[in-house]
């Protein structure tokens, strides 16, 4: 399948953008004051998520619907690692539509939420709002963290592509290869698991550009936007994407051909 790289840009733009949109908004409704969901708890935030994931997926099913640099860098690795036919040159579409769809999406939670912005008094809970913080400050635990969840997220995207004869000919690899509802699973599996300790970023873009927005934004009492953590939830994820590219065709693929 050729790809226009314009429309790939568009389709992860869309796509990112309502991930975060939802997702951040789930943290929104559950952390800022006067909201019909505060205090519905970390579980009410997992399935969010997945939900996000869920909308993500189906509105970007053009691109593959990656909605992640982490992804989009493990799957390019993986197929580095197998000889496959990944278009390296689609690379700067993916990750820029991934990376400013994630802006757009944390500028439009915002705007949802704004009186409950400017109504709320903790700084913590409006930078948590747009990007994710440890349980327990220790950048080199916190990076470990994110590198094991997200090489969970991916390989398991990748297993499934092996398992089902390499996905649907008409649809790019990716999360859409997997399909919306198993990906929005496997995401709520991965919070619900492994998300405590940091907030479970497993996404730079879905992180990073909420960042970028916490800190550009007019947000009333919005303090620092912990830039000295920021490089956690960006480097992990990158780190545990290609390691889980890297490692899927000797863990996967090449236990079931030996197994053959």
């Amino acid at each position: 399948m050729e790809l226009n790289l314009g429309l790939v840009f568009l389709s992860e733009l869309v796509g990112t953008a309502m991930l975060v949109l939802l997702g951040c908004g789930v943290v929104a409704n559950v952390v800022l004051k006067a909201n019909k969901g505060f205090g519905g708890g970390f579980l009410m935030i997992n399935f969010g998520w997945g939900l996000a994931v869920f909308a993500g997926v189906i509105v970007a099913a053009y691109s593959g619907a990656h909605l992640n640099p982490a992804v989009t860098l493990g799957l390019w690795a993986n197929s580095l690692a197998t000889g496959g036919d990944f278009n390296a040159a689609a690379l700067p579409a993916y990750l820029g539509g991934e990376f400013l769809g994630a802006f757009l999406g944390a500028v439009l939670c915002w705007l949802a939420y704004k009186q409950h912005f400017d109504l709320e008094e903790d700084p913590g809970a409006k930078l948590g709002t747009f990007s994710t913080g440890p349980g327990i400050r220790s950048n080199g635990w916190n990076l470990v963290t994110e590198i094991i969840a997200t090489f969970v997220l991916v390989f398991v995207v990748i297993g499934f592509g092996f398992q089902n004869g390499d996905a649907a000919a008409t649809v790019p690899v990716g999360l859409a290869s997997l399909g919306a509802l198993p990906v929005a699973l496997l995401v709520v599996g991965i919070g619900a698991s492994l998300g405590g300790p940091t907030g479970y970023a497993i996404n730079p873009a879905r992180d990073l550009g909420p960042r970028i927005a916490h800190a550009v934004l007019p947000i009333k009492g919005k303090g620092s936007s912990d830039w000295s953590y920021a490089w956690v939830p960006v480097a992990g994820p990158i780190i545990g994407g290609v390691l889980a590219g890297l490692l899927a065709p000797v863990l996967i693929a090449g236990v079931a051909g030996f197994a053959a």
